[in-house]
């Protein structure tokens, strides 16, 4: 890696401490240029964490007799710095001499996995603007464009370090970049929790609970459990923009539409955001691309600041279901001591609506909100009310955190796909509960109604399926269990995209008074009996490049959904599927034979599917 800053800065210093792995080969301050091509990682760790608390130390402190062949430590005063075979090596360039100011360019655009930025000033900007339209003059010499970076990574440990514009360059060509507001929100936030916790302490010494020297000893002693709190919001945000970065491409028209919708209701101005005209996004997507994580960094931020006005503006932060919301949000130590200033926070609403709607946008998406009101045209408070239902109907939070420990254990790209069908899982759930419930929604007497069956069904719903669906799943089961997702995770993992089902099952099952298993063999022998695994594929296989093809889509869905339903209940009130097959084996031969036709089909497009579901609903009436 290479880096901006020195050890004696608390950003720059305490990066450079979090790993015992980092190979720092080249660094520069106001005062000096450091180079160490070929770095040992356990001495220079040792030697930065000396310099670390040794107070206003600089690089000229660094024990060069640490530093690998071709090192060394250079004034920014000199007038020129000759580089030796190793150290042109490192940085890829066949110069030998430079002023300090080029030697700082050469360092910016060096070959490294990260770039890492501790310090004060702009130093990459968009081939597209003038150094003037930077603001900082001390750097226009040594500035270069972000299309000239050659690390992986840039992490942004101080602010301004680069124009938005030339964070979108860099990231269009490639590179991994967020935006110093994403890097640094772990301040921010602790700040948040420091000030709303001693809010909490300040009501203790006016009513006389704490003294205040017991108070600064609570505050203490909760340093490392803030830490964490902190840091796991963060590693939720940077993981909704990592799947945010995933579905790029395919979700471009989404996310168009929602940059329009922002834009329209007041929320942004694009043009002062940097972000892309509707002509810019069709040019990426021709190309084969869509936003990059900067622009993302920026709605995310922008969707998390709509949502969390709207929901505090509701009375939803005031539902009793959401005090746990509200605990949770407090160190441990806090909730024990002192159940009754948390409930009685003067925040409280702040805090709550804040939770929820950091939670819903870092696990459902930055534009999930949006989609949810273009098929339902409801808002933002009412389906965060029924998203919050789903989220504990399916028992959500626990099932991210075993995928999110999956990091390491197996490739990204399987721990994406999980990730995604979660978020598919919630958000059906969400329009099922929108679509089927009365609003707004009654979250307790939700979660209490439908938990009991979804929680059999989580674990059971394999059992239940008959023919090909049950041997596609085994195969995926199979497929992850090789990847290394751990059995039972892999065992419920492939049931995820089904379980929705499991709304309509236990709907039925109330209404009939029978058993959810019961109603569950049944729904998936009707399935199964008029072999419909092609037809659930080809509606899960047609584009959604646009709304309507969405919309569309999902109402072709809803009606096989449906249909099944009422298939299920005549099965039921027959006796059983044999039963119902030998009542209405002419109709169902009938059917059977369309579908078998229409499956010939070179391509299924949205007219042979429409025939094949109002077919299948037909017989739900009929038979």
């Amino acid at each position: 890696m290479v880096g901006i800053g020195d050890m004696s800065g608390d950003v720059f210093g305490n990066g450079m401490l979090r790993s015992r792995q980092l190979k720092l080969v080249a660094a520069f301050d106001h005062r000096h240029i450091f180079i160490d091509p070929n770095p040992d990682t356990a001495s220079s760790f040792a030697e930065r964490e000396r310099m670390f608390a040794l107070p206003r130390s600089s690089w000229a402190d660094y024990d060069t007799t640490l530093l690998s062949a071709g090192g060394g430590v250079y004034p920014r005063t000199l007038k020129t710095i000759e580089l030796g075979e190793e150290a042109r090596r490192r940085l890829d360039t066949e110069r030998v001499s430079f002023t300090p100011t080029e030697l700082i360019s050469a360092i910016l655009r060096a070959p490294v996995d990260l770039l890492w930025n501790g310090g004060i000033g702009t130093y990459v900007k968009a081939a597209s603007e003038t150094h003037a339209e930077v603001g900082d003059r001390a750097n226009d010499s040594l500035r270069v464009n972000g299309s000239e970076l050659r690390c992986r990574i840039v992490g942004e440990g101080g602010n301004l370090g680069f124009t938005q514009r030339g964070r979108v360059e860099y990231a269009l060509a490639g590179g991994l970049i967020n935006t110093d507001a994403i890097d640094n929100s772990a301040g921010v936030d602790c700040s948040d929790h420091e000030v709303n916790i001693k809010i909490l302490l300040g009501a203790a010494v006016r009513q006389g609970t704490l003294t205040l020297d017991q108070r600064n000893e609570v505050l203490a002693s909760m340093t490392d459990e803030v830490g964490e709190l902190v840091l796991d919001d963060n590693r939720a945000q940077t993981l909704a923009l990592a799947i945010a970065r995933r579905q790029a491409l395919p979700m471009v028209n989404v996310h168009s539409r929602y940059l329009n919708m922002l834009e329209a209701e007041g929320w942004l101005n694009r043009s002062l955001e940097f972000l892309p005209t509707d002509r810019q996004i069709a040019e990426r997507q021709a190309s084969g691309v869509g936003l990059t994580t900067p622009e993302f960094s920026v709605l995310l931020a922008y969707t998390k600041s709509a949502n969390v006005t709207e929901i505090t503006h509701s009375d939803l932060p005031d539902d009793p279901y959401l005090v746990p919301e509200l605990v949770d949000y407090f160190p441990m130590r806090l909730r024990d001591e002192f159940p009754d200033e948390i409930r009685g926070h003067r925040l409280r609403r702040e805090i709550v609506a804040t939770q929820v709607g950091n939670q819903l946008v870092n696990m459902s998406g930055i534009s999930f909100d949006h989609r949810v009101a273009e098929e339902t045209g409801m808002s933002v408070v009412d389906i965060s009310r029924a998203w919050v239902a789903a989220r504990d109907v399916l028992g959500l939070v626990d099932l991210w955190h075993r995928v999110d420990s999956l990091t390491g254990v197996v490739k990204a790209d399987v721990q994406m796909e999980l990730f995604l069908e979660l978020r598919s899982m919630a958000e059906r759930a969400t329009l099922w509960l929108m679509r089927h419930r009365s609003l707004p929604l009654d979250i307790a007497a939700t979660v209490a109604e439908l938990r009991g069956g979804i929680n059999e069904l989580s674990v059971t719903l394999e059992s239940h399926l008959q023919g090909r669906m049950r041997a596609s799943v085994f195969a995926i089961e199979a497929g992850r269990l090789a990847a290394g997702v751990p059995e039972e995770l892999a065992q419920r993992s492939v049931q995820w995209p089904l379980l929705h089902t499991g709304f309509d099952v236990i709907d039925l099952a109330s209404r009939l008074t029978q058993p959810v298993s019961t109603v569950a063999t049944a729904y998936w022998q009707v399935f199964d009996t008029l072999d419909l695994s092609w037809l659930w594929d080809a509606i899960g296989g047609l584009p959604r490049s646009t709304r309507w093809q969405t919309q569309a889509r999902a109402a072709l869905r809803d009606d096989l959904v449906v249909a099944l339903g009422e298939l299920t209940a005549d099965s039921l009130r027959v006796g059983s599927v044999a039963d119902w097959f030998h009542d209405y084996e002419r109709l169902i031969g009938t059917s059977v034979a369309i579908f078998t036709d229409l499956r010939r089909v070179d391509a299924h497009d949205l007219t042979t599917l429409t025939v094949a579901v109002r077919q299948l609903r037909t017989l739900a009436l009929l038979a």
